[in-house]
């Protein structure tokens, strides 16, 4: 789809920068410098291997047209957008290492990035890209709002459910913070996987009698101990009556009031470099409400990644 068509929307005003919304913002991407670069990565191919409901690969055109009419409280940084890699043919792995080129030549760019995915292997080809950038030596940390820990083995194939163990299998300075963990969304043998690669993580039940304060502190912490942070949000880790379009709902999920929170508080620090949204899946949604809330969060990630988030 022409991605012009996409960001169209209401227009209060055609100079006045004040009244601008994200449609008049964005640019198309190129190889020039831009504040903020937006890729969308469009799979569920991972999903489907992990025996998931398809329909996240249409997620990153329909976050597009929400966004689209949002108002800009960006002030006057750059936004552009590099369109969709497209995972084709069930081609996961050449799909996320086209993701990776592109992570890694908007870092090149000096920007901020935000991928709009897709199910959650998105943030397997976002870690490459990642990587690719910073060199084998850095401290990469990888924060998580998750239902799941996406621990699972990976011996017949990856899937959206082995993203983490593959990393952590491979990369030694690598370090997971996983929020919003379901006590029973996760077999005994994936905490014990946790337990071994030494994973961080705040079940759902922690995260919701903690006050905001105190899992703020546990996010600077995790991240102040890295060179550089990438954040991931899997949609599924939100309460199913809010976020009703996902692989996977979370009965006894977590408020997107909480979700919000935790990501402006590790988005705003300068060392989280880019975001990720995965799991939201227009086929399941009830009158859009998802992919509503997905372009809202996606928004707070965006002005916090540019020092523009709201102060509590």
């Amino acid at each position: 789809m022409d991605l012009k068509s996409l960001w169209k929307g209401r227009v209060d005003s055609a100079t006045e920068r004040t009244h601008f919304r994200y449609h008049q913002v964005v640019e198309e991407g190129s190889e020039e410098g831009t504040d903020l670069s937006l890729i969308g990565f469009a799979s569920d191919e991972g999903v489907r291997r992990n025996q998931g409901r398809p329909g996240a690969a249409d997620a990153p055109d329909a976050l597009r047209t929400a966004l689209a009419g949002l108002p800009w409280h960006g002030g006057d940084h750059s936004l552009a957008d590099y369109g969709n890699v497209v995972c084709e043919e069930g081609r996961l792995e050449e799909a996320q290492d086209a993701l990776a080129e592109q992570v890694a030549a908007a870092y090149g760019r000096n920007s901020k990035a935000v991928i709009l995915g897709g199910g959650h292997e998105t943030l397997y080809g976002h870690y490459l890209g990642a990587r690719l950038h910073l060199g084998p030596e850095a401290k990469l940390g990888i924060i998580n709002i998750d239902a799941h820990f996406d621990l699972r083995p990976y011996d017949g194939e990856t899937s959206s459910g082995t993203m983490f163990r593959q990393i952590l299998d491979e990369d030694q300075k690598a370090g997971y913070f996983v929020l919003g963990i379901q006590r029973f969304g996760n077999t005994r043998s994936l905490f014990e996987a946790a337990s071994k690669f030494d994973v961080e993580y705040m079940p759902e039940e922690a995260v919701r009698t903690a006050d905001a304060a105190a899992i703020t502190r546990r996010l600077h912490s995790f991240i102040d101990r890295h060179d550089a942070v990438i954040m991931t949000l899997c949609m599924d880790v939100l309460d199913a009556a809010a976020a009703p379009g996902v692989s996977a709902p979370s009965p006894f999920g977590l408020d997107p009031v909480t979700v919000r929170s935790i990501i402006r508080a590790a988005c705003s620090h300068p060392d989280v470099r880019s975001f990720d949204i995965s799991e939201v899946n227009p086929a399941l949604d009830e009158g859009g409400r998802t992919v509503r809330l997905g372009a809202a969060l996606t928004n707070e990630a965006i002005l916090a990644l540019l020092g523009k988030a709201p102060e509590a």
